[in-house]
């Protein structure tokens, strides 16, 4: 019996069903289409992966006359790529199908080694783990698609166990990418890797060097973003895989001193980049009062702002352990780090700001006059809310009070944030003449003189905020004249 759950997508797909039905060929729903279907945890959104006996050209015949348009990139690894418009939603949904097949990566290639397979079997079988490796044959005799599911996928689903269709050593030489896959899984679906599982992954992680740094950085990236992504993180250390891309990782985790006084910072870390929630769990940004942040960004810098403590560790008497300039020296381990994972230069500036700017806030307990709150917004630039986010979610301490300090900290700056936005379009924090007003008003030439001016200019308006047209003119014609 197949739950009503199931009744949307198999009726969209029941046309294209019938079409390779009426050609000889089997069609499959596959993968985490039908995984994510079982779960009935409410996600709608589905990607629609199918699979088929069907070679490339006979994919794109089944699809001629029905999809709106047919994409061929990925033809010789044996996938057609179309688009279709649902004509209940109006929505247009990509479809990709995919020749059963059996690949496999040599010991020192980065890519896949793609040999096509005419069973439904052979082809569960090359994929990752068990609860991905079933399939709803659409094209089955009978009303009812037919549950494929020849490694117990969806028992494993129910127990939330993680493991692979064949053995993990197996799995794992042909595509090591899956072990890093393995801790979003953990941390997406609350999973149990079974001890082969861990094994395995212990001994093959060195493995991870023949997969790209591009493949790489997209699965962090997926980890980082899931809801609760600190059990992935923990698999990550735990197993020797973050060794192979992010040693920094593991280098955080230093022994926790209640002598001296300092937390194990990889815990914290962690922590930090859990308090970091969707925007669905902040109100006010829910209710516009508050700006949108860039949730992947804050998670990243939550998970880099503290790198640079094992570098910068030391004690003084009296104070603990003291981690001076370590915004500084992370900043620098961060951009090296993302730069080799390839990020783009986007994300590494805007990463390695977040960390150079984290410790900002945290002078603010001694009191910020109005030009250090414009400071603190012009050196924040776009980056502000994600600044602000990552502040309050670097709080992780047990003690009520403190943390309720901070909080209240955190919340009178942001209104005087606010205040001074009112009076001062402090967004577009610049000074109250351009460069073409100087060079009229003093008549001089472009050049250096002209950014020296700017400068001067620039200090008035985060000191004194805005000072009229009048006094701003005189104050420069005083600079100019002392010079």
């Amino acid at each position: 019996m197949i739950p009503e759950r199931f009744e949307p997508v198999l009726r969209e797909l029941a046309p294209l069903a019938e079409r390779f039905r009426a050609a000889g060929h089997r069609l499959y729903l596959v993968g985490g289409t039908v995984r994510d279907l079982l779960l009935a945890d409410g996600k709608t959104d589905f990607d629609l992966d199918l699979t088929t006996d069907a070679r490339p050209p006979q994919i794109k015949a089944c699809l001629e006359g029905w999809a709106d348009a047919v994409w061929t990139q990925g033809e010789k690894f044996g996938t057609i790529g179309a688009h279709k418009k649902n004509l209940e939603t109006g929505d247009v949904r990509p479809y990709e199908i995919t020749t059963f097949r059996a690949e496999a990566y040599t010991d020192d290639s980065r890519k896949p080694h793609v040999v096509f397979a005419d069973e439904i079997d052979a082809d569960l079988g090359r994929r990752d783990f068990t609860v991905n490796a079933m399939a709803l044959e659409l094209t089955s005799d009978g009303d009812t698609p037919e549950l494929v599911d020849p490694y117990n996928g969806a028992v494993d689903l129910l127990q939330r166990v993680l493991r692979t269709p064949l053995g993990p050593d197996i799995s794992f030489s042909d595509d090591p990418l899956r072990m890093l896959r393995a801790a979003r899984f953990i941390a997406r679906y609350q999973f149990e890797p079974t001890d082969e599982l861990l094994a395995a992954v212990r001994e093959m992680a060195p493995r991870l060097e023949i997969v790209s740094a591009e493949r790489v950085r997209d699965e962090l990236d997926k980890l980082i973003v899931v809801d609760h992504p600190a059990a992935g993180l923990w698999f990550l250390v735990d197993t020797g895989l973050a060794d192979q891309f992010l040693p920094e990782l593991p280098n955080m985790r230093l022994e926790h001193d209640p002598i001296h006084r300092h937390k194990d910072v990889l815990t914290h870390s962690i922590a930090v980049v859990e308090n970091v929630r969707p925007h669905a769990e902040h109100p006010a940004i829910v209710a516009g009062e508050r700006e949108p942040f860039d949730f992947r960004i804050t998670r990243l810098a939550a998970l880099f702002h503290d790198v640079g403590k094992p570098k910068t560790r030391g004690y003084l008497p009296g104070k603990g352990t003291t981690f001076h300039h370590h915004d500084a020296v992370g900043a620098r381990i961060t951009k090296k780090r993302m730069t080799k994972l390839k990020y783009s230069n986007a994300d590494v500036n805007a990463v390695t700001e977040l960390v150079a700017l984290h410790l900002r806030f945290h002078t603010y307990s001694m009191g910020w006059s109005d030009s250090a709150v414009r400071r603190y917004v012009r050196d924040a630039g776009p980056l502000l809310q994600e600044l602000n986010v990552l502040t309050r979610c670097d709080c992780t301490t047990r003690n009520e009070k403190k943390a309720a300090r901070l909080s209240r900290r955190m919340d009178e700056l942001e209104e005087r944030i606010d205040e001074l936005e009112a009076a001062e379009e402090l967004a577009a924090l610049r000074p109250e003449m351009d460069g073409n007003q100087v060079i009229e008003h003093l008549g001089i030439t472009p050049g250096r003189e002209v950014g020296e001016a700017m400068k001067f200019l620039m200090e008035i308006r985060l000191e004194e905020g805005i000072i009229g047209d009048t006094e701003i003119r005189e104050r420069l014609d005083a600079w100019h004249a002392a010079r």
